[in-house]
């Protein structure tokens, strides 16, 4: 047993990243061994520190959320024109990377307190659309919400292709902004 808090959290995070990126790639089939193995750690090990996995998925959206949460607050989208904030929305979920796609690919059913998700990751980027929608901007014959759940779309997919290596993540930013504001401009 690790008595160091210090090595323990290593660990931890080590297995959480690992397990992000075993379940981005391979989804649900990804097993509790493979995790294990392709962290260096015995299954022992791995239950020491997630006993199921539903633990262990939950411990890697928490992770997950409070990256996003951070990356989007210092976005300040709220600040800034539209065009810059939908870039900055793009980088900040992009960057998040793995642990978020691993999130998405398992599902929200794992999040801890959704109210608090909204709230801090998906409000500021509804509130910005909104905002584009009022400005005009953006296209006012599509609501606001479905302009969301595109942008979301773009974000998940792009994701998906960061972690096939089929996009870097400059490049997957760039495309998710011009894809969604070249597609939802106002005519």
């Amino acid at each position: 047993m690790v008595r160091h808090p210090a090595l323990r959290d290593r660990i931890a995070a080590g297995i959480l990243d690992t397990a992000a990126a075993v379940l981005a790639e391979r989804g649900e089939s990804a097993s509790m061994a493979d995790i294990a193995l392709a962290a260096g750690v015995g299954r022992a090990t791995l239950y020491r520190y997630f006993p199921t996995r539903d633990a262990l998925l939950l411990g890697l959206t928490r992770v997950a959320f409070e990256e996003l949460r951070d990356r989007i607050a210092d976005a300040e989208l709220d600040a800034v024109p539209l065009r810059e904030g939908v870039a900055r929305a793009a980088r900040a979920f992009i960057a998040a990377g793995r642990r978020y796609a691993a999130v998405v690919h398992v599902g929200k059913t794992y999040v801890e307190d959704p109210a608090e998700f909204d709230r801090a990751v998906a409000e500021p980027v509804r509130e910005l659309i909104r905002r584009g929608v009022a400005d005009g901007q953006l296209r006012a014959d599509v609501p606001a919400e479905v302009l969301f759940e595109m942008f979301t779309a773009l974000l998940e997919r792009a994701l998906q292709l960061v972690g096939h290596d089929r996009l870097g993540i400059e490049q997957a930013g760039a495309v998710i902004t011009t894809m969604f504001l070249d597609g939802a401009s106002a005519r």
